[in-house]
């Protein structure tokens, strides 16, 4: 059967990206503060707590994905439902362990576990794109998925700062965290991610139907996969850049508080914080609808290269700021060249898939992909929290530092062979000619 763009398909896929989304905002908003608060003031510590989503992020997406490439049935959907509903109890786990006190290893297993759970379905989310959506409809899926993605941030972060500004108003506390739990405000962004969660998984289990695929489904074990990956110049390079600029968004996405303690000397930035955050979110919006819509005219070279241009102008000014304005401004900017950046990757991996008649095993390559992002998490925590410390506890020089691998990137992507060469309509793999998608 040919892929068709189909709106509802695209729309339930933007709704499970936006929830999880949701997700990740509510542990960039909240984490770092409620390590801060509750636990430890040391960046090292909490560095290593916040590292946890990088180990999960290293090997869950990969395992899960390559057992759900060698399914005939239920081959993304059941991962999604099952991973979504555990994802929405643990985010209730997590706030119910913070206001009881667990000890720190105890509120870290259930951050460990909240990461888990999130990263047990993404590779079978990214996967559901290429899989339902022709090589050349991919960047405009694409780029209203990733649109929906970050617009889950935006309304989470703006969430957060409406309710923090409020209980601070409220309560007088001097702190945000002190304030939303004062003004009994702290479980409703948890209540409604956990809802956001488990009400998506069950549209897309619902309104996606994967038919069983007739016939042998190639196979490669492991080992043959990673080598793969390896022996592919494109694939290395285009992974590997994927790295490079995940570490720079990370160094600053983690210890975002922490720059803007020293840009501002002030620790009350918690609103502040997630009001930036917040319009991040809204110039990645921006950069994701050109981006995906640049992908497919302009080239997937230029607009990938583009959109990491701009993303490192943010980085290279970064030292240099002092006040609300810039420090606002200048994530502001370094939001449109992310958003291109976002659109424009997400379907690379199934267009390389498809030119060398792949596409059976999105799972695991889209596992990988996942995999790419999630490194930089893990190192971002650990270097990142020792580079501060070195530095005296100033956290503004992660933003030179970040400069560093963003421009390490770029060539990477230039040099790739086929990211030009669009694929034709069809998937190259005849068994997934079976694949109906239901709507």
């Amino acid at each position: 059967m040919e892929k068709k763009f189909k709106w509802r398909v695209v729309l339930s896929l933007a709704l499970l990206g936006f929830s999880m989304s949701t997700g990740w905002a509510l542990n960039k908003g909240l984490s770092f503060k409620l390590l801060q608060h509750g636990y430890t003031r040391s960046p090292l510590i909490i560095g290593a707590v916040l590292s946890l989503q990088g180990f999960m992020g290293i090997f869950v997406p990969i395992l899960i994905g390559y057992y759900s490439d060698i399914r005939k049935t239920g081959r993304r959907t059941p991962f999604i439902l099952a991973g979504g509903i555990f994802a929405g109890l643990v985010t209730m786990g997590v706030y119910f362990s913070y206001i009881a006190k667990v000890p720190l290893l105890a509120f870290a297993t259930m951050l460990a576990l909240f990461y888990f759970s999130l990263y047990f379905y993404v590779a079978q989310y990214r996967s559901l794109l290429p899989e339902t959506f022709p090589s050349g409809e991919r960047g405009k899926a694409s780029g209203i998925i990733t649109l929906f993605e970050w617009a889950g941030n935006l309304f989470l972060f703006g969430t957060l700062a409406f309710l923090v500004f409020n209980a601070t108003k409220i309560t007088g506390a001097k702190t945000g965290i002190e304030a939303l739990i004062k003004g009994n405000y702290l479980w409703i962004p948890f209540t409604i991610v956990s809802a956001f969660l488990i009400v998506s998984a069950l549209v897309v289990y619902v309104r996606i139907k994967e038919a069983k695929i007739e016939g042998g489904i190639p196979e490669e074990d492991l080992w043959e996969y990673l080598k793969t990956i390896a022996a592919d110049e494109d694939f290395l390079k285009f992974y590997s850049a994927q790295i490079l600029w995940w570490m720079s968004f990370e160094f600053v996405a983690v210890f975002l508080f922490g720059i803007l303690e020293s840009v501002l000397g002030t620790k009350n930035v918690t609103a502040l914080g997630n009001a930036i955050m917040a319009l991040f979110n809204v110039t990645v919006l921006i950069g994701a609808v050109v981006g995906g819509s640049l992908y497919d005219r302009m080239g997937r070279r230029k607009s990938i290269v583009l959109g990491g241009i701009i993303f490192l102008i943010s980085f290279l000014g970064g030292w240099f700021v002092h006040t609300k304005v810039q420090i606002t401004g200048l994530i502001g900017l370094a939001g449109i060249g992310w958003g291109m950046l976002m659109a424009t990757s997400w379907p690379v991996i199934g267009d390389l898939l498809t030119k060398y008649e792949r596409e059976a095993f999105n799972g695991r390559y889209y596992g990988f992909f996942e995999a790419t992002k999630s490194f930089p998490i893990l190192i971002a925590g650990l270097v990142g929290g020792a580079i501060v410390q070195l530095a005296g506890g100033n956290y503004k020089v992660l933003f030179p530092v970040g400069a560093v691998f963003v421009i390490i990137a770029l060539p990477l992507i230039w040099g790739m062979k086929n990211l030009d060469e669009i694929s034709g309509q069809k998937p190259g793999i005849d068994e997934l000619e079976e694949t109906e998608v239901g709507v």
